[in-house]
């Protein structure tokens, strides 16, 4: 298989293929790899790789499986766009999954076009789709999808909506006071009450994020480029 001009240089700390003989393959020749997003651990798609396509994915950087409908070697997004890097790859204790860490290309894992395969709920199938339900995510994403819904669809009495009809006046006077008190808590050395302020800074912060039309992906994004940055004198 040629290079496309698409592939991007192997991630730093990927593992090297030596690890693939230990594996524990199915009497196909085949495991389950599960792609996970790298910002909020998301999980976006299960299929299966065989060796040979653990080895393209490592050596090439991005992701590749093994397609059993048509039994070839499948580089994910070749077609539509939608390829994955790959940044990270483990194995279970039983050797028998694989989890694979992934930068997904348009935010798209799925072949309805939905960002993960895994939106259905009901009992029900769906068509899925960019309208199909976000997959499950970390608390401070789940937090921020919260937020984000009161904004775009208000409720009456809700404390999130208050705080935004008040803008900027009323969310940052709120951050300084919570601000105030994490500080104090950290003065009195109390864990619980240190993680209860912290986490009433996060949700306000959330709220002035949401105000501005800042998406918390996009913090993510800056959290994890200063990962391994230069240290600062």
């Amino acid at each position: 298989m040629a290079l496309s001009a698409s592939f991007q240089p192997p991630a730093p700390g990927l593992p090297d293929g030596a690890f693939i003989e230990g594996l524990r393959f199915n009497a196909d020749g085949l495991i389950p790899a599960v792609a996970q997003d790298w910002l909020d651990g998301a999980v976006l798609m299960v299929a299966w790789m065989n060796r040979e396509a653990i080895a393209h994915s490592l050596t090439r950087g991005e992701v590749h499986y093994w397609s059993r409908s048509r039994q070839e070697l499948w580089h994910k997004g070749a077609t539509s766009g939608h390829t994955q890097r790959l940044l990270g790859l483990r194995y279970d204790c039983d050797a028998d999954v694989l989890l694979l860490t992934i930068e997904q290309t348009g935010n798209v894992a799925c072949h309805t076009g939905a960002r993960s395969c895994f939106f259905e709920e009901g009992p029900e199938p769906t068509a899925g789709g960019p309208a199909a339900a976000p997959p499950p995510a970390d608390v401070c994403t789940e937090l921020m999808r919260v937020i984000e819904a009161r904004r775009d669809c208000p409720e009456p009495g809700s404390y999130t909506n208050k705080l935004l009809e008040g803008g900027d006046n009323r969310i940052l006077k709120k951050i300084g006071e919570e601000s105030a008190e994490f500080v104090m808590a950290c003065k009195d050395g109390v864990a619980a009450e240190i993680a209860g302020e912290a986490a009433d800074i996060l949700f306000h912060l959330q709220v002035a994020l949401a105000h501005h039309g800042v998406s918390w992906r996009d913090v993510q994004r800056v959290l994890a480029a200063r990962r391994g940055a230069p240290r600062r004198g």
